[in-house]
């Protein structure tokens, strides 16, 4: 049940990260014996330099893509099924530009992403995976002709180049990437998003009763940064409702407002725009609005 709760985290989380980059496709049917892609990616034509914020997976999404991710180890049986969907999704491409009287391009063809916790140097040795040069450890490389990468997200490096893949790992790996993932800056564009899809994945794991002991450490690292950060949403609404409070009693008492002095107002702690609110009643006009922020900031 856990796995399909994980699943859902994942292609949510991926589409959300990708979704600015190209055409997302999540549970992507196949042809065949009815199989599914979990996310099938294709880039932008004219692709945004943003793209490098996501580090590794970014560097993934630069070219048309297949992603696996797995939440428990893959085994040789599941990475064969993924690659027999690369083929199956190669040989469409084939036909379709046969059918076209086109060439079909290298570069049209998928690269296949299999991302899974761990796995076995063994296993590795079974795919005869190897390292390339400029490629980060942890990234294992099929031979070419079948433009497939295993990706053992514990043998990432803990940098900022890999958080968005460390974020789909199990145990001590995804705790840290949490952590990490909270003390990014308020103003990063895919923090807030992906926490709430983080704390939507807590939510779906307590209703249930067979926890695995990685969901139920999973669960009480969020409780802390859950509590805090409903907290601090809670005190950032009633900051917006005194501020916006104080602006419409301002406009009454001494007119409009430019936006330079907005600026400073909203600046101001719950506490200073309480005490605003008690001497606006004095205010004549907009220089004694002046003064009184000038004491504020001395």
């Amino acid at each position: 049940m856990t796995r399909f709760i994980h699943d859902k985290f994942a292609k949510d989380y991926l589409e959300e990260l990708l979704k600015d980059y190209g055409e997302v496709k999540a549970s992507e049917k196949v042809s065949g014996e009815i199989k599914e892609i979990d996310v099938l990616f294709t880039p932008a034509k004219q692709q945004s330099s943003n793209i490098q914020i996501l580090g590794l997976l970014g560097r993934f999404a630069e070219h048309p893509a297949i992603i696996e991710p797995f939440r428990n180890p893959a085994s040789t049986d599941e990475i064969c099924d993924c690659i027999l969907k690369l083929l199956e999704i190669k040989a469409l491409l084939r036909r379709e530009a046969k059918a076209n009287k086109t060439k079909l391009q290298d570069a049209e063809i998928p690269k296949l992403w299999v991302f899974t916790p761990t796995i076995s140097e063994t296993r590795l040795s079974s795919f005869g995976t190897m390292q390339k040069a400029g490629w980060l450890s942890g990234v294992h490389f099929l031979p070419d002709a079948l433009r497939t990468a295993i990706v053992a997200i514990h043998q990432l490096p803990q940098t900022p180049e890999t958080l968005w893949l460390r974020l789909l790992g199990r145990g001590n790996v995804q705790s840290q990437a949490i952590i990490e993932l909270q003390a990014l800056p308020l103003d990063h564009p895919y923090q807030k998003a992906t926490l709430e899809l983080v704390y939507n994945l807590r939510e779906n794991l307590r209703v249930n009763q067979e926890l695995e002991a990685d969901d139920r450490e999973l669960i009480m690292r969020l409780e802390p940064l859950y509590q805090r950060d409903r907290e601090q949403a809670k005190e950032e609404g009633r900051q917006e409702g005194e501020q916006d409070l104080i602006l419409r009693l301002l406009n009454r008492r001494i007119g409009e407002i430019d936006a330079s002095l907005i600026g400073q107002i909203k600046g101001l702690s719950i506490e200073q725009l309480e005490n605003l609110g008690e001497a606006l009643l004095d205010f004549s006009n907009v220089a004694d609005l002046e003064t009184w922020l000038n004491q504020q900031s001395i």
